[in-house]
């Protein structure tokens, strides 16, 4: 007939019948992450979840940092040889582009392009400019 009263588990197995309520409620059926915590918030569950692949705020700041210091010595360079760079290397661009897809952009050859690029970065090792860099990568 009848299902067990928590209290015959609990003598049954020599438990307290508190542990006996704990371990039921372990079994119970899963609970969506979307379902809100309580009546009166419009928090979920989820909202109190960790993630785990989430940016500490240090590394956020840290990037932010660097985003600025890199962009600070690209800002040195001339608009089209910033441009070249931000692209080939895909700095603050969705991809990294080649050559000719950069030269398609400007209207110009693959081979000036290059010849922009290495000017550019010729320019980037300049030692004002790679000091810079140098000494954010030492402070972090």
């Amino acid at each position: 007939g009848r299902d067990p009263s928590v209290k015959e588990i609990a003598a049954h197995l020599e438990m307290l019948p508190e542990k006996v309520m704990e371990l039921l409620n372990l079994t119970r059926e899963p609970t969506s992450l979307d379902a809100e915590v309580s009546d009166e918030s419009d928090s979920t569950i989820s909202d109190f979840v960790a993630n785990p692949d989430a940016e500490l705020p240090s590394e956020a700041v840290e990037a932010a940092a660097l985003r600025h210091e890199v962009g600070e010595v690209l800002s040195s360079l001339t608009p089209r040889e910033e441009k070249v760079i931000r692209m080939r290397y895909g700095i603050g661009e969705p991809t990294q582009y080649s050559l000719e897809e950069i030269g398609s952009r400007f209207a110009l050859t693959r081979e000036r392009i290059r010849q922009i690029e290495i000017k550019a970065l010729r320019k980037l090792r300049h030692a004002t400019r790679r000091k810079t860099l140098e000494a954010f990568s030492q402070a972090c």
